[in-house]
Parts: structure tokens; sequence; C-alpha cells
């Protein structure tokens, strides 16, 4: 899988993206974080397409080393968005894609990845979870729990 830059040329498949029914609660489309991308720029959103082959099966946005301003604003490093398409689901991408994510910021000098979700059943609590993410003790300007990934 590799992340690549959204452009003109693949913005459509993109976009094209959706989450299984019922996802949409936890996650929303790509259409709207890249709205609130847009919306938050203060946030220093990095996006990008997860591709295998030459098509996107993803979509995955970080707040990237920002000056965090709790609750609304988490960081230095925050995993804002991960979307896999509801066709490429139970394959390892959010997985591949949170490894990926993972170790491009630990290059970049972090010493942990945050996130937050809705704790409610079908979330993806349990999928955080395994990958190593743990609760903080702190929760966002939603209300949602913030887990950390140690990257040391």
């Amino acid at each position: 899988m590799i992340l690549r830059e959204i452009t003109d040329g693949n913005r459509d498949a993109i976009l094209a993206l959706r989450v299984a029914p019922g996802q949409e609660r936890f996650v929303g489309s790509v259409r709207r974080a890249l709205a609130d991308a847009e919306e938050y720029p203060q946030a220093n959103p990095w996006c990008r397409a997860l591709c295998v082959g030459n098509g996107p099966v993803g979509f995955v946005m970080v707040s990237w080393n920002v000056r965090p301003e709790p609750p609304n604003l988490i960081g230095p490093w925050f995993l804002w968005k991960l979307i896999i398409d509801e066709r490429r689901q139970g394959r390892g991408y959010g997985a591949e894609a949170v490894r990926q994510v993972a170790a491009l910021v630990r290059a970049e000098g972090a010493t942990e990845l945050l996130t937050s979700y809705l704790p409610e059943d079908g979330g993806p609590a349990g999928f955080y979870r395994r990958l190593g993410f743990v609760p903080t003790g702190e929760f966002d300007g939603n209300g949602e729990p913030i887990v950390r990934l140690a990257l040391s």
C-alpha cells in the first residue's frame, strides 16, 4: 500500500470511497474530511489516499505537527481521519495505514500518535486497541476519548 497525494487526477476516485453502512457516524466521508481540512487550516491537515495498485482503497488525514490547543486542536500528531472503502475492509489496509503514518511521524521526531473515536458499539475502539493505542484520560472537544500510540 502506498500513501499518495491527492491530485486532480485521483480526486474523483478518492471522493467515491464509502464506508460500510452504519459506519458513517464514526468517520464520515472523504468529502467532509476535505471540507474540515479547508475549514481548519490551523490543524495543519496532511491528507493522503491509501492506494493499492493504481486505485485508492482508503483515505487518511493527520494533523501534522501542530501546537495543541485542547480540547479542539489535539496534537502535535493527531490521526484525524481514517477511511477504508467498504469493499476493501477486513484486508488489513487500515492497520497498514496506521503503521505507515506512525513511521512517518516517528521519522519527524514524534514520540506519540494520538487519535479519538466515538465510543459506541460497532465503533473503532477495538481496532485502535489492537494496534496498541491506550487511553490518555483526556477527551476532545466532542467528548470523544483521546488515545495514544507510543512511538518510541
